[in-house]
């Protein structure tokens, strides 16, 4: 069983710079409060840490995706 990770977007994107807008769209976040599940890769936690003060993250097990 492999860790997976839940992303959500807790705070908006307006105003901040373009490297933190491009990682969020990058991951799949559009809109404040959605949520989506990653593979814990090392690129998809080098990406949550660069925008780690918009994102809330949670770990799930399973094979989910």
């Amino acid at each position: 069983m492999e860790k997976m990770l839940k992303i959500t977007l807790k705070k908006s994107c307006i105003g901040r710079l373009e490297k933190h807008i491009a990682t969020a769209r990058t991951l799949g976040l559009r809109r404040v409060r959605q949520t989506v599940v990653h593979r814990a890769t090392p690129q998809i936690l080098g990406m949550v840490s660069r925008i780690s003060h918009l994102v809330e993250v949670e770990e799930v097990a399973g094979e989910q995706q």
